[in-house]
């Protein structure tokens, strides 16, 4: 079996507003309505899904625990071919109603990135770097 990743599914606390968010502000494209019970979102390579946060934990386990406010250890990434779209995602995203968690900026590794939070407080970053480059399906390669 190929490892891979297929599908992240973000729990969350509004699913309307994360829809809405995602759909409408970030354009992902999806068929769900505001009144979907999960949203899948298609894009360029592992899908993503909305799913509310109590069912999710419900669904893992029995009375598990949710996770508090802040920083839990995960942030998704949304690597772009010129530097200038950092700044035109990020801009995006915050008129969409994403936190600015870090502007963008010359990073120690060499590229330029900054960090959004979406309406849930999981992080984002977007980020270019001269050695990212992409197939013709648009997908990160590593050099």
């Amino acid at each position: 079996m190929d490892p891979r990743i297929t599908l992240i599914t973000l729990g969350v606390d509004d699913l309307p507003r994360a829809i809405r968010f995602y759909r409408d502000g970030l354009g992902f494209p999806t068929d769900a309505g505001d009144d979907a019970n999960i949203a899948f979102f298609m894009t360029g390579g592992v899908r993503l899904a909305l799913y509310p946060r109590a069912r999710l934990a419900e669904d893992i386990q029995e009375g598990l625990a949710l996770a508090g406010p802040g920083f839990g250890g995960i942030t998704l990434a949304h690597n772009v071919a010129r530097r200038a779209q950092v700044d035109e995602a990020l801009a995006l995203a915050t008129a969409a109603g994403a936190t600015l968690l870090k502007p963008a900026q010359d990073t120690f590794w060499g590229g330029y990135s900054g960090y959004f939070a979406d309406p849930d407080g999981y992080a984002w970053e977007v980020a270019w770097g001269p050695m990212f480059a992409f197939d013709e399906r648009d997908q990160l390669i590593f050099a």
